[in-house]
């Protein structure tokens, strides 16, 4: 009787574990939500005075602004393949637009799902399918409608597990489509950037776009709104940023402030006291940043670095230097750009060539505009300098006086110092990530300059890096650097 009643004791205290590390899972959940085609400064809490959006500037309030956060490369998929893999994307072997992630590249959240974790993908994929084996759950689309499902996501997801979903907003992506989830905005409310023409076209097009940057906010504030309903959002990081820069002339493919930086707030319910960081940060350190908070060890072909010591005290520093990339996109391009201190440099490895980026071209009213102002003469210097060939090898800006990177004082002596110190560690990054310039590289889509017809020579053809099997190499190039104070 007696070794019966120990049996039963052991069963009892067996089942009570079990069932305590079900409902003990404490790990912090997490929610990625990246957004389309939007610049850093398109948003109140980096400071545009016309835009609305209440609830991501409620959460920069209460949580983490990151105010030099930038991407490593201003183009939509390559931009994914990157933050899913925490490497640069010449390391991921899909570095140019539209090209699918191997399947033999290590996703972070795929590691989170073997951990315990239960994970989703809804929203704009743009990946490819190899990704989706790091998620229980994964739904694709685009256009307003597919984000009216994620509230439900987290209603039905398992209550047992910790959970990471990954929401991608295909707002504010062209072709831009007007619902009642935002507000209409007046034209004459628009802020035309000075290197595009103020016309009523023009403005037409920003306050289209201003409407899908609002409708992207009123998603985050439908999810906020269920953690709360659920009494999660205290254990839940909402991280938020952009996947490049607004898709207009000088902005979307540049690798200028208003392309290549991106906004970026990290939030949690209350608990992260509230401040903004001048820390830099690549979203290359996503992937790390998760798994460090949620206590899984880093795989070791993630490059980037964890900013959690950042998210905790906004005077931690994690990286001193950032580097980004511009590879095909629609058309040829070999840019390489690198932050340091208070100067941002660029390096054009083919500045023969018209590398303005799509969205600049006359298919979209921006461009078009553009193009009809410098046909006929209208256009300012700074307008035509968008199209003008060749352009410069080498820019360096200072960004505290420059901030939309309008000054190149790649040639002024003054600032010698700092532009042979980026170069130098462009250098090192290019030699030990195993960067390459492609000898057969993939051609311009279109057959020449602002023409729709598709070349009939068009092929995907050697990527950065391939010459050098990038895709193996997993050597994080220079993060903790002497800075130019």
């Amino acid at each position: 009787m007696k070794y019966r009643s120990l049996l039963l004791l052991f069963a009892a205290l067996a089942f009570a574990l079990v069932a305590g590390k079900a409902d003990a899972d404490d790990r912090p959940n997490f929610i990625f939500y990246i957004t389309d085609d939007i610049s850093f400064n398109d948003y109140g809490f980096t400071g545009h005075p016309t835009i609305q959006t209440p609830h991501v500037d409620r959460m920069a309030e209460e949580g983490r602004v990151f105010t030099n956060a930038y991407l490593s490369t201003s183009s939509c998929s390559p931009t994914r393949c990157s933050i899913i893999t925490g490497r640069y994307p010449h390391n991921t072997g899909a570095s140019e637009l539209h090209r699918n992630l191997p399947k033999t590249q290590t996703i972070f959240p795929e590691t989170l799902k073997d951990a315990g974790y239960y994970t989703v993908l809804s929203g704009k994929h743009h990946m490819g399918k190899a990704v989706d084996r790091g998620f229980h759950h994964v739904e694709g689309g685009k256009g307003p409608g597919r984000q009216e499902t994620w509230t439900k996501l987290l209603k039905d997801r398992p209550s047992d597990k910790p959970f990471f979903f990954w929401l991608a907003s295909s707002d504010a992506h062209h072709d831009f489509r007007i619902n009642d989830d935002a507000p209409v905005y007046d034209p004459e409310d628009v802020v035309v950037p000075p290197y595009l023409p103020d016309t009523e076209k023009v403005r037409q097009e920003f306050a289209d776009y201003y409407h899908e940057v609002s409708r992207a906010d009123h998603f985050l504030g439908e999810l906020r709104q269920e953690l709360e309903r659920q009494g999660i959002a205290d254990n839940t990081y909402v991280i938020f940023c952009s996947d490049n820069g607004r898709p207009m002339p000088r902005a979307k493919s540049w690798l200028v402030e208003e392309g290549i930086k991106t906004p970026f707030v990290v939030w949690k319910g209350g608990t992260i006291e509230p401040g903004e960081t001048d820390s830099l940060i690549s979203v290359i350190d996503i992937s790390a940043t998760v798994l460090d908070l949620a206590g899984v060890k880093k795989p070791e072909t993630v490059q980037g670095v964890s900013f959690a010591p950042v998210i905790a005290d906004p005077a931690k520093v994690t990286r001193d230097v950032v580097f980004a990339e511009h590879n095909w996109h629609v058309h040829q391009a070999h840019e390489r750009m690198v932050r340091l201190g208070d100067y941002l440099y660029i390096h054009n490895t083919w500045p023969e060539l018209w590398t303005y980026g799509m969205e600049s071209g006359p298919w979209f009213p921006s461009g078009e505009e553009l193009q009809r102002v410098i046909e006929a003469g209208e256009a300012s210097e700074l307008m035509a300098s968008i199209y003008k060939t060749p352009r410069p090898a080498e820019q360096l800006y200072y960004l505290p006086d420059d901030p939309l990177c309008l000054n190149n004082l790649a040639d002024n002596a003054a600032h010698s110092l700092p532009l042979a110190r980026m170069k130098a560690l462009l250098e090192q990054w290019t030699e030990q990530t195993g960067d390459t310039v492609p000898s057969k590289p993939t051609p311009n889509r279109q057959a020449g300059l602002g023409e729709r017809e598709r070349n009939p020579d068009f092929a995907y053809r050697e990527q950065p890096g391939e010459a050098r099997n990038a895709e193996q190499i997993n050597h994080p190039g220079p993060v903790r650097v002497n800075r130019i104070d």
